[in-house]
C-alpha cells in the first residue's frame, strides 16, 4: 500500500509540476514573480495521491483540480471566484440583464429559498408566485443544504423547459406545487418617473450592460415629459453594483466633463488607473455615446439640476463609486444610511474557452483619494427607513460583516469595539421585532416599495430639493470598520 501511495503521490506530482510551470511562464511574462512553494506543492500533491488511493470511492481528477482552484480562490476575500463553465456562463447572463430562468429575485432564509419579489411579467410572476414564499424542493430536491448558486442553477436551464418549485406559504399554512416553464429573462435596471410637479424619481437596481442606455432614454422620457425639471432623485438603495464603466458613465451624466470618477490601485501597473467623467473611460469601441446624446437632448439640464441620491447598506460597489464621486464633487446631496462598503475591484480573466477567474485586483478610491472598503459612503444626510425609525436595517450584512475580507489594517479603539457589541445587540432586536411582525401581518410587505407614495426616505429627498424640513434620523451613526480576524 505505502509504494503505490508512493507511486500515486510521484504521479501527481509530475501532472501539478507540469501544469505549475505553464501557470509560472504565464506569471513570468506578466511581471517578476516569487519562486514557487515547492515544498508546499509536494504536499499538495501528496494529498492528492491520498485521495486518489484511499478515498471511500474513485473521485474524477478534474473534480479534485476544480474544487483545489475553487476552495485557493474563495479564501481569497467575498468577491474573488473560480468560474467552472457553467458559473462562468451564468455570471455573464447576469452582467448583460438576460437569463433563461422562472425570473424571481430571492434570498436564503433558515435554508431555505425565500423569494423576494417575482419580476413583473415573468413565469413566476405569472404563475402566481409571492413575496415572501418559500421554496422547499426544486423538482426532486429539497432545498436545505443548497447554497443559493446551487439553488439558481437548478433553476435556470434552457428555454421552454420546465421546473417544479414546492411553495411552502407561510400566510395560508399550507404546501404546494407550481410548475413553470423557463422563459428567457430581460431584467429592468433603470425605472423612473415625475412624482411631483418639477420634480423625478430614477432608480437604478444593477449596472449591467444596458443600463447605460436604459438610463440615458428614461432621463430623455422625463426631460421630455417636464422640461422645466427643478430637482432629480437618483436612488441607489439596495443597489449591489456591476459594471465599473456603467458606473463612470452615469457619474458622467451629472459631472463637468473629465472630471475625476474614481481611481483603482493595485499590484499590476493596469490596477492603478484614473477614470474620469470621458466618452473614452466608459465606451467601448464602435458604440455610440448615450451621455453625450442625453445631454445634447437635454440641454444639460441634468449637468447642473439639484440632485439628491439615496444609499443604504444595500448599496455596494458601483452604486457607491457613483455616490462617491458626485459627494465629493458637491454634485449632489447623498441621503440615507452608510453604505455597504466594496471598494475592491474584480477583473474577469478567462483561463479557456468556457472557464475564468474572477479575481480582486484593486482597491478603489473616491476622487479625494478616500477608501470605502469596509467602511461605506457616509451620507450627508442620515435618514430612518421609516417615520418609525430604523426597524430592519441592523439585520442587512455589509462588508465588514464578511469573512476573509479585505482591511484597511486600522485598529478599533475601545469605544469603537463597545459600539460593535451594541449593533449585535440591536441585530438581535431587530430580528426578534421582524419575527413578530411577520406573525401579525403574514405575507404582508413590511417596508413600503421604493418609489411608491408610502416610501418615507423619497418624502424626505424631495423635502430637500424642495427647501423643506427634512426628518432626519436621531439615533444612526457612522460605522467604523471592525478589527479583521487573522
Amino acid at each position: 500500500m505505502g509504494q503505490k501511495l508512493k507511486i500515486a503521490g510521484w504521479v501527481a506530482i509530475g501532472a501539478l509540476a507540469g501544469a505549475l510551470t505553464t501557470v509560472q511562464l504565464q506569471a513570468v511574462a506578466r511581471g517578476a514573480m516569487s519562486p514557487l512553494p515547492l515544498e508546499e506543492l509536494q504536499q499538495l500533491a501528496a494529498v492528492f495521491g491520498m485521495i486518489k488511493t484511499d478515498y471511500v470511492e474513485p473521485v474524477d481528477d478534474r473534480k479534485l483540480i476544480t474544487d483545489a482552484i475553487s476552495g485557493m480562490v474563495s479564501a481569497l476575500d467575498p468577491h474573488s471566484q473560480y468560474f467552472d463553465a457553467k458559473s462562468f456562463r451564468e455570471f455573464r447572463e447576469g452582467t448583460s440583464g438576460r437569463f433563461v430562468g422562472v425570473g424571481i429575485e430571492i434570498t436564503m432564509e433558515d435554508g431555505l429559498v425565500k423569494v423576494v419579489s417575482p419580476i413583473e411579467d415573468s413565469p413566476a410572476f405569472r404563475a402566481g408566485l409571492k413575496a415572501g414564499d418559500l421554496i422547499t424542493k426544486i423538482d426532486e430536491t429539497p432545498v436545505k443544504g443548497l447554497t443559493i448558486n446551487e439553488a439558481v442553477r437548478r433553476m435556470r436551464g434552457e428555454p421552454n423547459t420546465r421546473v417544479t418549485l414546492t411553495i411552502f406559504r407561510r400566510d395560508e399554512n399550507r404546501t404546494f406545487p407550481v410548475t413553470i416553464t423557463r422563459q428567457e429573462i430581460r431584467t429592468q435596471s433603470v425605472r423612473g418617473r415625475i412624482v411631483e410637479p418639477g420634480y423625478a424619481w430614477l432608480r437604478v437596481s444593477q449596472f449591467q450592460e444596458r443600463t447605460v442606455e436604459d438610463f440615458a432614454r428614461r432621463l430623455e422620457a422625463i426631460y421630455q415629459e417636464d422640461p422645466n425639471l427643478k430637482g432629480l432623485v437618483l436612488d441607489l438603495r439596495n443597489d449591489p453594483g456591476g459594471l465599473l464603466d456603467a458606473a463612470v458613465a452615469l457619474s458622467a451624466a451629472f459631472l463637468p466633463e473629465n472630471v475625476v470618477v474614481v481611481t483603482t490601485n493595485g499590484q499590476l501597473p493596469e490596477s492603478r488607473a484614473t477614470y474620469l467623467a470621458s466618452p473614452r473611460y466608459y465606451l467601448r469601441r464602435g458604440q455610440p455615446d448615450p451621455i453625450r446624446r442625453l445631454t445634447e437632448n437635454t440641454n444639460g439640464l441634468f449637468k447642473r439640476i439639484p440632485l439628491v441620491v439615496l444609499v443604504n447598506e444595500g448599496s455596494a460597489s458601483a452604486s457607491e463609486i457613483v455616490a462617491g464621486a458626485l459627494q465629493d464633487h458637491r454634485r449632489a446631496t447623498i441621503m440615507g444610511s452608510q453604505t455597504f462598503g466594496k471598494g475592491s475591484v474584480q477583473t474577469v480573466r478567462p483561463l479557456g474557452p468556457d472557464t475564468g477567474l474572477k479575481l480582486t485586483t484593486a482597491r478603489y478610491y473616491t476622487p479625494s483619494g478616500r477608501t470605502i472598503q469596509a467602511r461605506g459612503i457616509v451620507p450627508d444626510v442620515w435618514l430612518d427607513e421609516t417615520a418609525e425609525g430604523n426597524l430592519f436595517s441592523a439585520l442587512r450584512t455589509r462588508e465588514a460583516d464578511l469573512d476573509s475580507r479585505l482591511n484597511s489594517g486600522r485598529e478599533l479603539s475601545e469605544a469603537e469595539r463597545a459600539a460593535e457589541r451594541q449593533r449585535e445587540q440591536e441585530r438581535e432586536q431587530a430580528r426578534q421585532r421582524l419575527e413578530e411582525e411577520q406573525r401579525r401581518n403574514p405575507g404582508q410587505r413590511l417596508l413600503p416599495e421604493f418609489g411608491s407614495d408610502q416610501d418615507f426616505q423619497l418624502r424626505q429627498a424631495l423635502n430637500q430639493l424642495q427647501g423643506k424640513p427634512v426628518i432626519v434620523s436621531r439615533t444612526a451613526t457612522e460605522r467604523t470598520e471592525p478589527k479583521a480576524e487573522n
